[in-house]
């Protein structure tokens, strides 16, 4: 692990902070809390990688049984959680949830971190940010929290310049058009990978940067996940509150967070970008509920 990642981690963890399926799991017989039945419920987005396979092994020497159950786009998995047809989720970040949460009125809890990923711009058309001529459109995604570090990627590049300056909050309307070398429009995450023949750069979450026949390394400007800005964008298992402390839960995510196999698949699908992070839960929650505060307030 290299100094830079060790120093992440140590920050991560002492600073205070992405269908009517069947019966999900249930608590056995031992009590409040403790081993749920043989099989848990998790919804992901993007199942091909890697490390869900290992996963899923692991798991299954562990005694558990996963239904990994795959969505094509970051609207349906938390939504799905809190109606009980999942029983945890794993594919957004801090920021995600919290967004989620505030404006569903839900109170989906995070309880143990994965890891945090650079946010890259793309193209097919320049080989740099620098190259991309004024006047150009860039592509970002559409949800709330995507779109705001979108934003900050974009304005790090020297593309845009944001009014406030830029925050977990900003949105199109912090884009000034005056002072910025590119037009910014905002599509669903899914299809940002597609908008690249007709733009010309795109933000493209993770989880999408394959569709467009990209690898991580294409990619010509990205954050920086050291930066203690990127915190709330650590990526987290999701499940309902009631089930905050359930002992098969929890072993999940040790067992996602120790497994060596896991653990190379997570790197393996990231392009090797990807920051492995065992995060505090308490953090975790200190964190998710500052966001909600602030996400609130931000609302109005």
């Amino acid at each position: 692990m290299s100094h830079r990642t060790t120093k992440l981690i140590a920050a991560l963890a002492a600073a205070p902070l992405l269908f009517g399926l069947a019966a999900c799991a249930t608590p056995a017989a031992g009590g409040e809390g403790e081993a749920a039945s043989e099989v848990v419920k998790i919804g992901v987005v993007g199942k091909g990688d890697p490390q869900w396979a290992a996963f899923e092994e692991a798991a299954a020497d562990g005694g558990i049984t996963l239904e990994i159950i795959d969505f094509g786009d970051y609207a349906q998995p938390n939504p799905a959680t809190t109606e009980g047809e999942l029983d945890l989720n794993q594919f957004q970040h801090i920021v995600y949830l919290a967004d989620y949460n505030v404006s569903a009125g839900e109170d989906l809890v995070a309880i143990g971190s994965t890891a945090i990923y650079p946010l890259g711009l793309y193209s097919t058309k320049y080989e740099s940010a620098d190259d991309i001529k004024d006047g150009e459109t860039v592509a970002v995604p559409n949800d709330p929290s995507n779109q705001a570090r979108a934003l900050l990627v974009l304005q790090s590049a020297g593309l845009i310049e944001l009014k406030s300056g830029g925050t977990i909050f900003s949105d199109l309307a912090d884009v000034d058009e005056s002072a910025s070398r590119v037009e910014v429009t905002a599509l669903e995450a899914s299809l940002t990978p597609t908008s690249l023949p007709d733009v010309a750069a795109a933000v493209i979450n993770n989880d999408f940067v394959a569709d467009a026949g990209l690898t991580f390394e294409d990619a010509i400007a990205q954050d920086d996940p050291s930066d203690p800005n990127a915190l709330p964008y650590v990526n987290i298992f999701a499940t309902r509150a009631e089930d905050e402390d359930n002992a098969t839960y929890k072993k999940l995510v040790e067992i996602f967070q120790t497994d060596p196999e896991v653990q190379a698949g997570l790197i393996e699908a990231s392009g090797g970008t990807g920051v492995p992070l065992v995060t505090p839960v308490a953090d975790l929650a200190e964190s998710l509920a500052k966001v909600e505060a602030d996400t609130k307030a931000a609302k109005g």
